[in-house]
């Protein structure tokens, strides 16, 4: 599955926006930002940089980068210029090309305040990265996200009561219940495969599991903060059971499916085998004393492949998890 220009875009926007980077320029091709310090790390690969700036706790100067989503539109919008610029004369030095150039000296930086002046005779380039379905910048980003994105803490926001006969409610606190979501990815494979994706989410104080988790918390307005006048009721399972409970439900689930591809993946197993035996039975039989310690080391990595790619199984990994505290459900918010 593959995404679409116009889902890359949504995708990066929002993970701009989620990392809190500054927006220089927005086009429906492109968008060129100025990255966060957290986005910096994660994308430009400067580790010596960061190390210097943790050892002196100077404010840090994150790169500028263009994002392109239409490589067509945005050459049409800023072509290449066809013929390089003039040279510049190698007798005149770094500083006087630049002052002929009628640039201005060098402003403030983290080198020029702890290293002195550093001239330099170029304007700074900003990167520009297309990013495309495959591509290593997108795959990066998505690096990114999954690491930290793989547990989340959110709190469902809290509307104050807006009627006098609900002004008595703000004399006392809200309970919030406690719900443990994972989401989880399916893969029933053979020469086949297919994926499944599951949320399901349970309650911490009763243990009711719900399915279809992510659907049902996002209708709802969701912060990282807990709001005031809230408490957060006491749990009655821990995590680790919580979670034993989820992994118990999910092996219940996956019994009730119909696993006839499973019978015809082990038919299709047999024959396969059945083809590479009689194949290398009769090379060995044709074969010089010599050669037939190497035949069947080829004849032993040969079935292992075969088992390999057509033997039936169903995996399981838990993509991510979250705790979400929302109105316990005696309870509704205004």
């Amino acid at each position: 599955m593959s995404m679409s220009s116009a889902q890359i875009q949504s995708f990066v926007l929002r993970y701009l926006e989620a990392e809190q980077c500054d927006i220089i320029e927005k086009h429906p091709a492109y968008v060129t930002v100025k990255l966060s310090p957290s986005a910096d790390r994660d994308l430009t690969h400067r580790p010596y940089y960061w190390s210097f700036v943790e050892r002196t706790g100077v404010t840090p100067e994150t790169m500028i980068c263009t994002f392109i989503f239409d490589p067509d539109t945005y050459r049409e919008l800023h072509p290449q210029p066809q013929q390089p610029g003039p040279q510049a004369d190698p007798r005149v030095s770094a500083p006087q090309v630049a002052t002929a150039a009628g640039q201005p000296p060098q402003g403030d930086s983290i080198l020029g305040r702890y290293f002195g002046f550093v001239p330099t005779t170029y304007t700074a380039r900003i990167p520009r990265d297309e990013l495309t379905y495959g591509s290593r910048r997108l795959e990066q980003i998505f690096a990114a996200v999954r690491a930290k994105g793989r547990f989340v803490r959110l709190f469902e926001a809290y509307s104050a009561p807006q009627t006098q006969a609900q002004a008595g409610q703000l004399q006392s606190t809200v309970p919030y219940e406690t719900w443990l979501a994972v989401n989880y990815k399916v893969e029933l494979t053979c020469d086949m495969k297919r994926s499944e994706y599951h949320s399901i989410g349970i309650q911490l104080q009763t243990g009711e599991i719900r399915e279809q988790f992510q659907e049902w918390v996002s209708s709802r307005r969701l912060t990282p903060r807990l709001p005031a006048r809230v408490y957060i009721m006491p749990d009655k399972l821990t995590l680790p059971r919580a979670v034993l409970f989820l992994e118990q439900h999910m092996e219940q689930k996956l019994s009730r499916y119909d696993h006839s591809w499973a019978d015809h993946a082990n038919v299709r197993l047999r024959e396969e085998h059945n083809r590479v035996r009689d194949y290398y039975e009769a090379l060995l039989k044709a074969s010089e004393p010599e050669a037939r310690a190497g035949i069947e080391a080829q004849f032993e990595r040969r079935t292992q492949e075969v088992d390999w790619q057509h033997r039936p199984r169903i995996q399981i990994s838990a993509i991510n998890c979250g705790l979400f505290h929302v109105t316990a459900s005696n309870r509704q918010l205004s």
